[in-house]
């Protein structure tokens, strides 16, 4: 599985190494154990009927922390329905998952942009769209969530950047 630098970052890989390509179970590993058998049953699903998947799970990222994102992918499969391939995107929710658990508590002000105020309200459009089962919303919000996602990777590695200068 080849994966970009974020991608890789957010699963622990080695992003020169994602560049080229690891198996998908390193990526797997970094998974959170409650959430790796169902993300794993998705993916062999994906792969064998050739359908998409909508997730969210827990992961293990490069810094140490635990966040949350929301996959959505295809798998394709060999002849015996064996992940060989697929494509898709990841948004990081973590901070989106972190209000909805102190929903109850005071939550402090944290600087959301608003690109990353855009992602969680397609996050939650994509959810809303899914359940209308219409095709044609659901690649225009599918088309919505793959830019935001490169364009919050994009602000990703240029944080990561001014950070290290």
């Amino acid at each position: 599985m080849r994966a970009d630098a974020f991608v890789a970052l957010v699963y622990n890989v080695d992003p020169a190494e994602a560049e080229e390509g690891v198996p998908l179970g390193r990526y797997m590993s970094s998974i959170h154990a409650d959430d790796r058998e169902r993300i794993d049953d998705l993916i062999r699903r994906s792969a064998r009927d050739g359908t998409p998947y909508l997730a969210e799970h827990r992961v293990t990222s490069a810094d140490g922390r635990t966040r949350w994102v929301l996959v959505r992918g295809r798998f394709t499969g060999d002849h015996v329905g064996r992940p060989r391939g697929g494509s898709g995107i990841l948004l990081d929710i973590t901070r989106m998952r972190m209000f909805e658990d102190m929903a109850d508590e005071a939550v402090p002000r944290v600087e959301t942009s608003p690109l990353e105020l855009a992602a969680d309200h397609a996050i939650a459009a994509m959810y809303a769209i899914s359940e209308l089962r219409d095709a044609e919303l659901k690649v225009q919000a599918e088309a919505l969530l793959m830019t935001l996602g490169r364009r919050l990777a994009l602000q990703e590695v240029q944080d990561r950047h001014r950070q290290m200068n």
